[in-house]
């Protein structure tokens, strides 16, 4: 561990040196980047689990609920929360064990990682994962043993809700997992990148299925409709043929897989 701060004029610098000496520990630690993600899919899925639970009695939210028919319930809530919960412990938690015996993480590095840095390797990873993603998940609805055994529990429910982004076979949390943890390696990013990266990437999986189409999401605020948000993944989860991207949407425009609300309501 360093004792001694490096004189940067890095606007990150303030930031990853107090993290650096005041959190060493924990951030140090091999189980820092599982809590840090488990910890964004419990709290981001908090506020959606109220409105799903309120329903009509706040129509503000509920007029942007995509499938108004169909309300998750606490069972349901339990049940993929439960299942999460059940991956960790018994796959997840195993494996960070294993791959810390085998390659223990590198020391921090005492300089933080410039802006630009930090947000060309945020977006570097999240189109990496999402080509790595749209291919895997293709193959897996278009041959029906790997879906019946690795995907089909994920399309348990036609009307997805925040707990059911977490709703995986153990075999597909660890395959999400490991190009999670792959891919900020292979564009040699920064740790405080690779945390950006996780906590962002968390935060779009949880809105992805949150089953609203609220005006301020991210699909509405991301031009030119390249981002598919939780309407083009509400849409997956009716037509499991379509929309295949976990969150762009320039790969299902070119292999004609992407379906909108119009096209599925003709």
């Amino acid at each position: 561990r360093h004792t001694s701060h490096t004189p940067s004029d890095r606007l990150l610098q303030p930031l990853w040196d107090y993290v650096r000496f005041n959190h060493f520990a924990l951030v140090s630690s091999p189980f820092f980047p599982v809590l840090l993600a488990f910890s964004g899919y419990f709290s981001f899925s908090i506020p959606f689990t109220l409105m799903d639970l309120l329903g009509e009695e706040v129509p503000f939210f509920h007029r942007y609920k995509i499938q108004k028919e169909r309300r998750p319930t606490v069972q349901m809530m339990m049940r993929s929360f439960g299942r999460a919960m059940y991956n960790h412990v018994v796959f997840v938690i195993p494996a960070v064990l294993l791959n810390n015996y085998f390659m223990p993480m590198p020391p921090l590095p005492a300089l933080a990682p410039t802006v630009l840095e930090l947000l060309s390797g945020f977006l570097g990873a999240m189109l990496l994962f999402d080509t790595q993603y749209f291919i895997w998940h293709m193959v897996h609805h278009k041959n029906r043993q790997l879906y019946k055994w690795v995907h089909a529990i994920h399309h348990d429910y036609v009307a997805p809700f925040s707990w059911s982004t977490q709703h995986l076979s153990p075999i597909e949390l660890m395959t999400v997992g490991f190009w999670s943890n792959l891919d900020p390696i292979m564009l040699q990013c920064h740790p405080l990148t690779t945390w950006f990266t996780t906590v962002v990437s968390i935060w779009m999986s949880v809105e992805d299925h949150i089953g609203y189409d609220l005006p301020w999401a991210l699909n509405h605020l991301v031009p030119f409709g390249l981002y598919g948000g939780a309407p083009a993944h509400d849409i997956h989860h009716q037509k499991p043929n379509s929309n295949f991207a976990p969150f762009f949407s320039h790969w299902d425009r070119i292999f004609g897989t992407g379906t909108n609300i119009d096209r599925i309501n003709l």
